[in-house]
This record gives C-alpha cells, structure tokens and sequence, in this order.
C-alpha cells in the first residue's frame, strides 16, 4: 500500500464487524458537589456559633448578680446617690446627709447591669472614697478630697 499524497487524509482502515466505537461516556463534574458540601459545613458552623452565642447571652441575663456600694471617710454630712439596672430599667437612689461609713447591698439580674455610685462631700470637706464590689470580682474605688467634692464609681 502507497502513501497517500499530503495533505490528504489516510485511506480509511477496513470495517470492524462491530461497527464504530461509541463515544465514551461523560464525565460527571464533582466541583459543584464539592462546593455544596463546603457551603453546608459552612452553613452549619454558622448555626451552631449562633445557638452558642444566644444561650451564653440568654444564661448571663438571667444570672442573679450582688452588688455592694461602700462610702467610708472622715467626714460627717455626704450626699450618696447610686443607680443600678434592674430588669432593663435604670433605678436611681439618693441618700442625702448620710453619716460614714454606709453601705447598700443589692441584687440584680437582666442583660445590662451595673451602674454609678457617687459620693458628695458637704461644705466642710474632707475626705470619703466609693467603693463598689460586684459578686467577687475586684472592687471599684475613687476618692475625694475637699468641700464639695465628689467621688465617681462606675464601669461595673
């Protein structure tokens, strides 16, 4: 058998009894299986954060909190006034010519707590410190010095 000329195409081959050969099957993709399974886990990491997240917000605003305001010092006549989050509701107090030392223990329980604590030296000065301790963590201190002076406790 000769070559054929170039640029033509070979002679076809003899007939297989069979026929043609079918063309193979497609391939299936496993990229858009791959990115749904990834987009789950994602999805379900998501969800789960969030229920942890809404469970440790729901146990920390019904957890029942103690709160001590202190006023010591060397001084007769302060003016005291403190305010605390009760249940979402902010309650404000006063307790005018309050002798030292004084204290007010209270107890609190809803999302938001906390509050201030003053104390307000009289004309005759002196010197009273705030203090405010909630459960056991460390306490909250300022001190004033002077007629008409006040120390701030907050950030509890």
């Amino acid at each position: 058998m000769s070559e054929p000329p170039p640029g033509l195409p070979p002679p076809p081959g003899p007939e297989q009894p069979w026929g043609p050969r079918p063309p193979a099957p497609r391939r299936r993709r496993r990229w858009p299986w791959v990115l749904l399974v990834l987009a789950l886990l994602l999805l379900g990491g998501c969800v789960a954060f969030l229920g942890v997240v809404v469970h440790e917000v729901s146990e920390d605003a019904s957890r029942t909190v103690r709160i001590t305001y202190t006023a010591t010092g060397n001084t007769r006549d302060v003016d005291i006034s403190y305010s605390t989050w009760r249940d979402g509701n902010l309650e404000v107090s006063q307790d005018n010519d309050a002798t030292l030392p004084w204290t007010k223990e209270l107890h609190t329980k809803g999302f938001i707590k906390g509050g201030s604590l003053t104390v307000t030296l009289g004309p005759d000065g002196g010197t009273a410190t705030c203090t405010v301790r909630v459960d056991d963590n460390p306490p909250i201190t300022a001190t004033a010095t002077g007629a008409f002076a006040s120390a701030v406790c907050t950030g509890f």
